[in-house]
């Protein structure tokens, strides 16, 4: 019997300036922040809201993460019914636990795993019912999922088994080689594709309804533009990017 999709469902990102982190992404995504206190005595922590619901938070990085030498970055949550189960599957198919299966007060119960190739991401089992899926185009949510990784056929494979996630199609891109795409149930989806000369990570597309103004807002308050804007398969418009701390995050629009 097929395995139900695990999307991701939760964005989090870990920087070293919490207050301009705040100002930043309010600015340039639109996101409402609203501080978290369900959770006593855990770091504080801010929720980033598209009306009454929330799509991720800030906090501070870990001090003995920043003391490895972790960047600011943005980190995603992989839905789970079972998150010692799932952790303990990751491992035996060749992941590796970064930190074992833990409560949060008032939350529910995660872990920080990594995939083989070395790409980082969370489990999360939350307490409470299940919210709503929305559709991937709504804007201030998540559009697209793109994982760059040393092997892109093998962690492809990976995802498939471990979360149910479904072949989509795969591009040819010339000299920088395969894009497979997949579905992680009916409002999720994404890509993955080889970068060998950078360490494996994941980057989330949060939505703009226009990416030419919102490209300005990422360079008027401090950041930088990587790549774009460019328009991609589908007549969607895109532009990575990097905030004022360092981390990496891109931007998606229907129409430039």
């Amino acid at each position: 019997m097929p395995k139900s999709p695990m999307p991701f469902f939760w964005y989090e990102l870990m920087t070293s300036d919490l207050d301009a982190a705040e100002a930043f992404y309010t600015k340039v995504v639109g996101w409402t922040a609203q501080p978290f206190d369900a959770a006593p005595g855990m770091p504080r922590y801010i929720v980033m809201n598209v009306g009454e619901r929330g799509v991720g938070g800030l906090m501070t990085l870990p001090e003995d993460a920043a003391k490895m030498g972790m960047p600011p970055a943005w980190l995603g949550y992989i839905h789970t019914k079972d998150v010692d189960a799932s952790t303990a599957s990751l491992e035996k198919a060749g992941g590796s636990v970064h930190r074992q299966p833990d409560d949060i007060p008032g939350v529910g119960r995660f872990a920080v795993v990594a995939d083989p190739q070395g790409a980082t991401f969370m489990f999360l089992q939350p307490n409470g019912p299940d919210q709503p899926v929305v559709p991937a185009s709504t804007p201030g949510h998540i559009g697209w999922h793109e994982l760059y990784t040393s092997d892109w056929k093998a962690a492809f494979d990976f995802y498939s088994d471990q979360f149910g996630w479904a072949n989509a199609g795969d591009f040819d891109m010339g000299p920088m080689g395969t894009y497979q795409t997949f579905t992680a149930g009916p409002e999720s989806g994404g890509g993955i594709m080889n970068k060998p000369q950078q360490m494996p990570v994941w980057q989330f597309y949060f939505n703009v309804t226009g990416i030419d103004a919102a490209a300005k807002r990422v360079t008027d308050n401090g950041g930088k533009i990587l790549m774009g804007p460019m328009e991609v398969p589908g007549g969607s418009w895109i532009v990575q990017c990097q905030d004022p701390q360092g981390a990496h995050f891109a931007l998606m629009a229907p129409v430039r």
